[in-house]
C-alpha cells in the first residue's frame, strides 16, 4: 500500500486526507496543530523520516509552500502535489534530484474545460473572456473570513493567487501568455490588505484578445467562460455545470465536488501526472501574477 503524508490540516488538507484514504492509500498528516484522530509528529523532518512517503500533498499556508517543498526535497521523495498557488512570490530555484513536483489546480480536470479543449483544437480563437467572482464572507461558511489567510498579503491571499486557477487553464487552454496589463487591488469594504479585484488583458501566443475579471465580491458566485472561435462560440459556466456551442447546443455535465481532486491525483499517482500542472508552469502563473501586480501599479503593458 502507497504510503502518503499530505502536510497542512485545514480545509484542503482534510478533503486530500479523505480522499487518499477513500482510494485506500496509506495516509499520514502532519501539521502543527493536534488533533486526537491522527498521530503527532515532533516535526515535519521527523514525519518524513517515519512516514518514508512515496507521495506528498502540501497543503498548509502558501506562505509556507516554499520552506515545507525544499525540506520535503531533502528526503527525495518520489512525487509531490503543491497546492496553489506555488509559491506567494518568485523564489530562488529549488534542488531537485528525482522528486516529480506538480501543483494542485484541479480545475484542468473539469470535464467542461477538458470539452472546450477538445472543441477548439482545431479551430482558430479569435477572443476569450473570463469571469470569475464570490463573496469572500460567504466563501468558508464554517469561517470567519477575517480569520482566513486570503485577507491577508502576507500569507499568500487575494484574488490573484486564490483564484489563479482561471490563469492556469488559460495558458493551458491558449497559452503560453505573451502579454499583459492590469487593474486591480484592495477597493471593497472587506477588512484586510490583499486584492479583491483584478482586471487582466493579455496577449496569448493562440489568442491575441483575452480578458479576465476574477473578485471577492460577486454575491451570486460565477465562474463563466466565453470563447469565439472562426466558426462557434463558446459558452461555459462552471456553476451550473452547462456548456453552450452557438445558441443551438446545450449539454449539462453532473460533476461532483470531488471528481477533479481525485481526476488529479490519479493522474499523478496512475499517469506520471501528465495532465497535471508542472513545476514549470506553476512558476509561470506566479511569473503571471507578478507581472499583473506590476503591470496595475505602474498602469502600463509588460511582456512575458
Amino acid at each position: 500500500m502507497k504510503k502518503v503524508l499530505v502536510i497542512g490540516f485545514g480545509s484542503i488538507g482534510k478533503r486530500h486526507v479523505r480522499l487518499l484514504r477513500d482510494m485506500g492509500l496509506l495516509v499520514h498528516v502532519y501539521s502543527r496543530r493536534s488533533f486526537p484522530e491522527e498521530i503527532e509528529y515532533q516535526s515535519l523532518g521527523v514525519a518524513l523520516k517515519e512516514v518514508d512517503p512515496e507521495y506528498v500533498v502540501i497543503a498548509n499556508e502558501t506562505s509556507e509552500h516554499f520552506s515545507t517543498l525544499n525540506t520535503v526535497l531533502s528526503f527525495d521523495v518520489p512525487q509531490v502535489l503543491v497546492e496553489k498557488p506555488l509559491f506567494t512570490f518568485p523564489e530562488t530555484p529549488l534542488d531537485i534530484k528525482i522528486s516529480q513536483v506538480c501543483v494542485a489546480y484541479n480545475l484542468r480536470f473539469h470535464p467542461l474545460l477538458r470539452q472546450l479543449r477538445s472543441e477548439i483544437e482545431e479551430e482558430t480563437v479569435l477572443s476569450v473572456q473570463v469571469y470569475v467572482g464570490q463573496y469572500l464572507p460567504n466563501w468558508r461558511p464554517h469561517q470567519d473570513y477575517r480569520q482566513s489567510y486570503s485577507v491577508s498579503k502576507a500569507l499568500g491571499g487575494g484574488v490573484l493567487r486564490d483564484l489563479s486557477h482561471e490563469l492556469d487553464y488559460l495558458n493551458w487552454l491558449f497559452g503560453p501568455w505573451e502579454a499583459l496589463t492590469a487593474l486591480g487591488g484592495h477597493y471593497s469594504f472587506l477588512e484586510g490588505d490583499s486584492d479583491d479585484v483584478f482586471c487582466l488583458l493579455l496577449q496569448m501566443k493562440h489568442c491575441s484578445a483575452v480578458t479576465l475579471q476574477m473578485n471577492y465580491l460577486d454575491r451570486t458566485g460565477r465562474r463563466q467562460v466565453l470563447v469565439n472561435t472562426d466558426h462557434h462560440t463558446y459558452h461555459l459556466d462552471l456553476v451550473q455545470q452547462k456548456f453552450w456551442v452557438d445558441q443551438e447546443s446545450e449539454v449539462s455535465i453532473s460533476v461532483e465536488q470531488d471528481e477533479t481532486y481525485l481526476a488529479q491525483h490519479r493522474d499523478m499517482l496512475e499517469n506520471q501526472g501528465r495532465v497535471c500542472c508542472t513545476l514549470s508552469e506553476g512558476k509561470e502563473i506566479l511569473r503571471m501574477i507578478y507581472t499583473a501586480e506590476q503591470a496595475a501599479q505602474g498602469q502600463k503593458w509588460l511582456a512575458r
